[in-house]
């Protein structure tokens, strides 16, 4: 194994968060992580953002707010 360096894990780091990348590619990733801060935050940041994205597509509106939404788009089709 060896570090691929900065621009590689950045350039690379969804794919990798995915389990995209070859082992020997998920391996370089992952050690270059391990020992850089500043891509470690960044691929820290891109998984809380994947699971907040992901958290927030299972939720529904309420049921009354849904209403009123669709009021103002019904009322904004009428005047076109």
């Amino acid at each position: 194994m060896t570090d691929c360096g900065c621009d590689k894990a950045k350039r690379d780091l969804e794919e990798y968060l995915r389990n995209e990348v070859c082992k020997t590619q998920h391996s370089d990733i992952k050690e270059h992580l391990a020992s850089c801060p500043d891509c470690a935050q960044e691929a820290l940041v891109a998984t809380t953002l994947t699971e907040v994205v992901a958290r927030a597509c299972k939720e529904t509106a309420p049921e009354e707010l849904r209403d009123q939404v669709l009021a103002q788009l019904r009322a904004v089709q009428a005047t076109h």
